[in-house]
């Protein structure tokens, strides 16, 4: 396994298993502690492990904590997602930098998502399973969400939306959201 920086946001890292494939289908190692450590992340921070199954077109987020944020490490284990990372932690030197990557169930790649950024995604796949490991118990009285067509972001969804949450429908854009981040 290899960790590979995302250069558009600071902090963020793509984590590459080496999957071993054979006529039985394929094994890799999708978490190695050394690995996450050689990054300067600590590797017993994460608390909670979460799994969403979505179908193609199904669109989540964008989410972010307030407070102290929130750090997730991401991995699409079955079926492809169009994923993407929003920079908004003011000290950074990536504020605002929107960064997007394809993850699917054939490699396995892991995105670190450090906290103090929006994240969203969509499926590509009839069926997409998205596993999410926590640096911190989930607060929903934290939890905020962002226009996913904000034009600001101008994010590039390759498809058509075909469901979201009520919350994400209704989400506020960006600078709405980080005015009340604000207060």
């Amino acid at each position: 396994m290899k960790a590979t920086e995302v250069p558009a946001i600071d902090g963020a890292y793509l984590f590459e298993p080496t999957p071993y494939a054979d006529e039985r289908g394929f094994f890799c190692r999708t978490f190695d502690s050394d690995v996450v450590r050689s990054v300067g992340l600590d590797p017993h921070a994460f608390v909670q492990d979460s799994l969403s199954r979505s179908a193609r077109g199904v669109l989540r987020g964008l989410h972010l904590r307030s407070g102290d944020g929130e750090a997730k490490l991401v991995r699409c284990s079955y079926g492809k997602i169009f994923d993407v990372v929003v920079d908004l932690r003011k000290d950074s030197p990536t504020y605002r930098n929107v960064a997007s990557f394809e993850l699917s169930g054939e490699t396995q790649v892991t995105l670190y998502v450090p906290a103090g950024c929006a994240h969203g995604f969509q499926a590509l796949t009839e069926t997409a399973d998205t596993a999410y490991r926590i640096d911190r118990p989930h607060d929903p009285a934290e939890d905020m969400t962002i226009a996913f067509d904000d034009p600001e972001l101008a994010i590039a969804w390759p498809l058509p939306v075909t469901s979201m949450s009520q919350r994400d429908r209704e989400a506020p854009s960006l600078a709405k959201a980080l005015l009340h981040q604000e207060s």
